[in-house]
C-alpha cells in the first residue's frame, strides 16, 4: 500500500499515473476536468501533451501505447470532451489497444439533470470500453484507478474509461494506493491446457499443408520471439495479418506476407489452399477471410487466443487453445520438436509450391511516365528509411494504407502502426505523435491519405510545440481513393462526392502554417530529394506527393467474394 499526505482527488489521480509507471499522458483541458489540470500546473512527474482535439489525444494515447507496449492515457473534459474520445476508444475496443481514458464529470450532485456538458460517459461507452467506472466518492479513487491500469493491460488488452466528477477532483482525503486489485470475477487466463498444446501439436506433426496465420494478438502479447522460433523450428509457413505487421519478420523466408481483401494472392492461397490453419492471435475478419462459407474449406483449424469468446466465434475450432500466447508458443514449439523431427521433409512439396506462387503472383503495378504512382512513393520511403535501425511507419485508412502494407518492410515488431478493426481515417497522424512520445529516438513517419489527413491535420500544431518532430507523407491523389475505387468498380463510375482535389488545401503552405517544413513533389524525380530533406529538417515535415488519381489498390477480393478469387491488375475481370 503505498501512502502519502493528505491530498485532493485531483492530485491523487496524478499520483496514480505516477505509480502505474505513466511517463506521458494527452488531453484537453475543460470546465469538468480543470481541477486535475490544476494539478499538473502544482507539478508531476507525468509529461501532458496538449493536443488540439480529444479525438487526436485518443489516437496519440494508442500510438503511444502500440509503439511502447505499455499503457496509454488520454485526458478529456465532459461532455463533448468525452464525446470526442468515443472514436478513439472504439478504435482501441477494436484493436486490443489498452488505453484508460480519465474524463471529469459534472458535479455529483448534477448528474442525472442535464448539467451543462453533462453526458453519461460510461453509458454511451459502454459497448466498447472492457470496464468503465463513474466516480463519486473520493475515498474510492485510488482503487478504481489501479483496477483500471489492471483490466487494461491484463487479458485480451482494451481500453477502459475512468469518470471522475468534479466535486471528487476537488475533494481531500487520505491518499492510500492498492498494491492490489479486488476485481471479483476477473480471471484472465493464466496458463494453457496441456493437453491441447499436444492435440495442437500432433496436428502439426501430421498436416502436408500447413500454414501459421499470425495477428495483431501476437504484439500484444510480446510473444514475437516465441512466434519466430516456432516457424524456425517447425519449419512452419506464416501469413501475418495487417495488424499484426512486424510480429514476424517481412523478410523472413517463410513469412508469405498478408493475407486478406488487399493481401497477396499467394498469400490468400496458402491460407485458403492448406490443410491446417494455426491461427495466433488472430479472429478471422471478414476482411480476411471473405466469404466465409468458402473459406479454407479443407483446413482443420487450430485457434489459440487469450480470449476465449474469440475462439470458435468466426470459425469452428477444431482445436481451441486459450491462454497467454507468450507462453502458449513456447510449449508449442517444445511439443512440436518432440513429435514432428522429421516433420520438414513431408512439407516440402508444400514449400515449393509456396515459393512458386510468390514468385508468380508479386505485388506489382504499372509504371507510368506521366502519373507519379503511388506505389512508387512508398518504395521510395521505404529504400530511404532502410538502413534506419528504429524507425516506426504509422498510417491513416484506405488506399495509402494498404500499399504501406504491401510495400514496406518491416522486420521488427511495433514498427508499423495503423487502424484495423474499425478503419478509422484521421489515424495516422495523432499516432505518429503519440509513438514519438513513446519512443523519442526512433523515426517516425506517418504514410497519410489526402482523405485522412484532413481530418486530424490541427495535430501538426501539437508536434511543433510539444517538439515531437515526425515526417508526414501525403500519399494525394485529390480524391477519397478507396471510396474512388468502389464507386469505380461497382457503382458504375459515378463518383458521388468523392473528388478532393489536389490542390485545396496546398499542403506545404499548411505545414509551414502549422511551424513544421513543408514540400510538394509531382515527378518521381523529386521524391529522394524531398523525402531526405523531410528526414533532415529538424523539425515536423510534410511531403505533399501528387499521385495518379486513377491507381487502384490490386490485389483484390471484391466483397462477398471468396478470397481465392482474387483479382489482380492484370485480370481479365478487372474493371
Amino acid at each position: 500500500m503505498s501512502r502519502g499526505s493528505r491530498m485532493l482527488g485531483s492530485d491523487a489521480i496524478l499520483r496514480a499515473l505516477e505509480l502505474e509507471g505513466v511517463d506521458v499522458a494527452f488531453g484537453i483541458p475543460g470546465g469538468a476536468i480543470l481541477p486535475t489540470y490544476d494539478a499538473f500546473a502544482r507539478g508531476t512527474s507525468v509529461r501532458h501533451v496538449l493536443a488540439r482535439h480529444e479525438q487526436g489525444a485518443g489516437h496519440m494515447a494508442e500510438g503511444y501505447a502500440r509503439a511502447s507496449g505499455k499503457v496509454g492515457v488520454a485526458i478529456a473534459t465532459s461532455g463533448p470532451g468525452a464525446t470526442n474520445l468515443v472514436t478513439p476508444i472504439a478504435d482501441a475496443w477494436m484493436d486490443s489497444t489498452p488505453l484508460v481514458c480519465i474524463t471529469g464529470q459534472v458535479r455529483s450532485s448534477l448528474i442525472g439533470t442535464d448539467a451543462f456538458q453533462e453526458i453519461d460517459a460510461t453509458g454511451i461507452t459502454m459497448p466498447i470500453v472492457k470496464h468503465s467506472w463513474l466516480v463519486q466518492d473520493v475515498e474510492e479513487l485510488p482503487a478504481v484507478l489501479k483496477a483500471a491500469f489492471h483490466v487494461a493491460r491484463t487479458g485480451r488488452q482494451g481500453p477502459v474509461l475512468v469518470d471522475v466528477a468534479r466535486d471528487v477532483q476537488e475533494a481531500e482525503f487520505e491518499f492510500a494506493y492498492p498494491d492490489d486489485v479486488d476485481l471479483p470475477g476477473w480471471r484472465p487466463p493464466q496458463k494453457v491446457h496441456p493437453r491441447q498444446v499436444r492435440e495442437a501439436a500432433r496436428a502439426i506433426a501430421e498436416a502436408q499443408r500447413p500454414i501459421v496465420y499470425a495477428g495483431g494478438g501476437v504484439l500484444n502479447a510480446d510473444a514475437c520471439e516465441e512466434l519466430r522460433n516456432l516457424v524456425d523450428s517447425a519449419h512452419l509457413p506464416a501469413v501475418v495479418t495487417l495488424m499484426g505487421k512486424g510480429c514476424l519478420p517481412d523478410s523472413h523466408p517463410l513469412n508469405y506476407g498478408p493475407p486478406g481483401m488487399h493481401g497477396s494472392k499467394y498469400a490468400n492461397w496458402a491460407l485458403n489452399k492448406a490443410d491446417l490453419v494455426i491461427a495466433v492471435g488472430s479472429r478471422f475478419d471478414d476482411r480476411v477471410t471473405g466469404k466465409l462459407s468458402a473459406f479454407a474449406p479443407g483446413a482443420k483449424v487450430i485457434h489459440f487466443d487469450i480470449d476465449a469468446a474469440e475462439v470458435g466465434k468466426i470459425r469452428h475450432a477444431d482445436i481451441p487453445v486459450v491462454g497467454p500466447l507468450k507462453l502458449a508458443l513456447a510449449q508449442l514449439a517444445e511439443e512440436v520438436r518432440a513429435v514432428a523431427a522429421d516433420g520438414r521433409a513431408a512439407r516440402d512439396p508444400w514449400l515449393r509450391q509456396l515459393e512458386d506462387w510468390r514468385a508468380q503472383f508479386p505485388f506489382r503495378y504499372a509504371r507510368s511516365d506521366g502519373q507519379l504512382k503511388p506505389q512508387t512513393a512508398v518504395e521510395a520511403l521505404r529504400d530511404l528509411a532502410g538502413d534506419r535501425d528504429d524507425i516506426i511507419w504509422t498510417t491513416g485508412v484506405g488506399q495509402h494504407q494498404m500499399w504501406a502494407m504491401q510495400y514496406l518492410v518491416c522486420d521488427r515488431p511495433r514498427s508499423f502502426i495503423t487502424s484495423g478493426g474499425l478503419g478509422t481515417m484521421g489515424y495516422g497522424l495523432p499516432a505518429a505523435i503519440g509513438a514519438k512520445a513513446a519512443r523519442p529516438d526512433a523515426t517516425v513517419v506517418c504514410i497519410d491519405g489526402d482523405g485522412c489527413f484532413q481530418m486530424t491535420c490541427q495535430e501538426l500544431a501539437t508536434a511543433a510545440l510539444e517538439r515531437l518532430p515526425i515526417v508526414a507523407v501525403v500519399i494525394n491523389n485529390g480524391w477519397l481513393g478507396m471510396v474512388r475505387q468502389w464507386q469505380e468498380m461497382f457503382y458504375d463510375e459515378r463518383f458521388a462526392q468523392t473528388h478532393l482535389t489536389h490542390a485545396v488545401p496546398d499542403y506545404a503552405q499548411l505545414a509551414e502554417a502549422y511551424g513544421c517544413a513543408g514540400f510538394t513533389v509531382e515527378h518521381e524525380a523529386e521524391l529522394e530529394d524531398a523525402f531526405s530533406a523531410a528526414f533532415t529538417a529538424g523539425r515536423s515535415a510534410v511531403v505533399d506527393v501528387r499521385c495518379d488519381p486513377e491507381e487502384k489498390v490490386f490485389p483484390m477480393i471484391p466483397s462477398g467474394a471468396a478470397a481465392v478469387d482474387i483479382l489482380e491488375t492484370s485480370d481479365p475481370e478487372r474493371v
